[in-house]
């Protein structure tokens, strides 16, 4: 009986148990209404830091879904068919040529819109080692610069990035926390793309990473193609920011060969020979011009002349008179 009475206690305690929970988790964490899913890949073709960065959008998002590679060969209308496969419906591309230049798409599938970007200035969660860290799985806020309000293209993209990077309420793989905030802030006609770590003790920022800047090249109507909604008229393709790079190199270096030409011509010129030193005349002071008088007439001799002359004459037989002895 002991044994019976402990039984059913220790089954009411689990069935009160379990309901307690159930209801607690019935209040807590509700129905999961906004099914967005997110499908992030890419095609071949990209480098490791590319990779990198797609990892991290991924553990970024707990409501996105990964698939292989796509060949270059293949044109971007079948990436609709892929989401359509995997049941997504906004879809994150990346697409690389050259292994230099990498494009980012972000599209809603299958209707549209769909904007294209360059991707600049990647650096990978792992890359900065920042000291920020969030949970895994956890809701982020979006922050966005008041710009975006102000033009009707850039309110465009703020609802599809928000419908894309927000993680959906009662998520079965997302945590029911907020801790880590998404920046798009728009600077220098590009949007630069930042996460950050809430801190619970002052309410500061700490930055996690990954971080990229996105230039906007077009957003068009449909997915992944259709009618230009809207042209950058400030984009400059990779292409043409090289091609302008080497024609300025060009130039300086046509400029070093000229100044170089044009030294050797000067050592080439024949010297002209000095024969006479330019520096002889230098002391050379001219002197006044007298009037040119013509004198007929001897000039008379002067007096003195004649006086110095005999006292000369004088000093000189008195000597020689001392030297015979006759004075």
């Amino acid at each position: 009986n002991r044994d019976s009475t402990k039984c059913r206690a220790a089954v009411t305690r689990v069935e009160i148990d379990v309901f307690f929970n159930f209801h607690v988790l019935f209040v807590f964490q509700g129905k999961w209404k906004n099914k967005e899913r997110v499908l992030v890949f890419s095609s071949r073709g990209i480098n490791f830091r590319t990779r990198h960065l797609m990892q991290d959008l991924k553990t970024m998002m707990p409501h996105s879904k990964a698939d292989t590679k796509m060949d270059r060969k293949d044109k971007l209308f079948v990436v609709n068919e892929v989401c359509e496969i995997k049941n997504c419906n906004k879809c994150i591309f990346f697409e690389a040529k050259k292994n230099m230049d990498l494009y980012m798409w972000v599209s809603n599938v299958p209707h549209g819109p769909s904007a294209k970007f360059l991707v600049q200035n990647v650096h990978t969660l792992a890359e900065l080692k920042m000291t920020g860290n969030c949970l895994k799985g956890s809701r982020p806020l979006l922050s966005f610069d008041p710009k975006f309000d102000k033009e009707p293209h850039y309110a465009l993209l703020k609802e599809l990035f928000t419908q894309t990077f927000s993680t959906p309420q009662y998520h079965p793989k997302s945590q029911p926390f907020v801790d880590h905030v998404l920046t798009f802030t728009i600077a220098d006609k590009r949007i630069w793309f930042r996460n950050y770590q809430i801190i619970e003790e002052d309410a500061s920022l700490v930055e996690i990473g990954p971080r990229f800047v996105l230039n906007l090249i077009k957003i068009f109507q449909g997915s992944f193609g259709g009618p230009t909604l809207y042209e950058n008229p400030h984009f400059q393709s990779p292409n043409m920011c090289r091609r302008l790079m080497r024609m300025e190199k060009a130039a300086r270096q046509k400029e070093r060969q000229m100044v170089k030409e044009i030294r050797l011509e000067k050592r080439k010129e024949v010297k002209e020979v000095l024969t006479e030193d330019v520096t002889d005349d230098v002391f050379v002071t001219p002197a006044e011009e007298k009037p040119k008088e013509v004198e007929h007439e001897a000039p008379r001799p002067s007096k003195s002349k004649k006086k110095k002359k005999l006292k000369l004459t004088e000093l000189k037989k008195r000597t020689l008179l001392k030297r015979k002895g006759l004075r």
